[in-house]
């Protein structure tokens, strides 16, 4: 890895499971004009879990499915990323989504190019490459308190990244509270 890309807080193979299928998200960085840009969409409010959320592409597993090939697989499904460009770098620890009950592992790739994205959309209502640099402003996050569970919120562009991936994005660079 180049130095650029040293302060992402990665695990080097995906969490141990316990036996059932994970979900899996692909969490996308790439250069584009001295930035680290981070790959978002926004689901459909027809989506029958998480609609209207930012989140990573990803999804269940087909059988047989790791979670990187899940994660590769529902990229490309979900905006077109070809496999074959994606430098895996790490994993991020597995998170469990409160609103639906499955264990989601975080692969972190990186992509040699900026993207040309396709965005599919049945899944897909809105692709958003937000800067890295701007989710270090400890400010710009606020934090609700749900059910004794500190609940992370952050403004992006008039859509709200919070929950399961605000957790991972956080965690990604090494930020507290997660």
């Amino acid at each position: 890895m180049d130095d650029v890309w040293g302060f992402l807080r990665l695990l080097p193979a995906p969490p141990p499971g316990d036996g059932d299928p994970r979900a899996a998200v692909l969490a996308s960085v790439y250069e584009d004009e001295g930035d680290i840009r981070l790959i978002l969409i926004r689901r459909p409010v027809h989506m029958p879990t998480h609609g209207g959320d930012l989140a990573f592409p990803g999804g269940k597993p087909e059988p047989g499915e790791s979670p990187l090939d899940t994660a590769l697989r529902e990229a490309q499904e979900e905006v077109g990323i070809d496999p074959a460009e994606v430098e895996v770098l790490g994993y991020l620890p597995a998170i469990h989504t409160v609103t639906y009950p499955r264990m989601v592992v975080p692969v972190v790739g990186r992509l040699g190019r900026v993207p040309d994205l396709v965005p599919d959309p049945n899944e897909v209502d809105r692709v958003l490459t937000p800067s890295l640099r701007c989710f270090e402003d400890e400010s710009r996050w606020r934090v609700e308190l749900w059910n004794g569970r500190e609940v992370y919120f952050f403004d992006i562009d008039g859509d709200v990244l919070w929950g399961a991936t605000a957790r991972m994005v956080r965690r990604l660079l090494g930020l507290g509270g997660y």
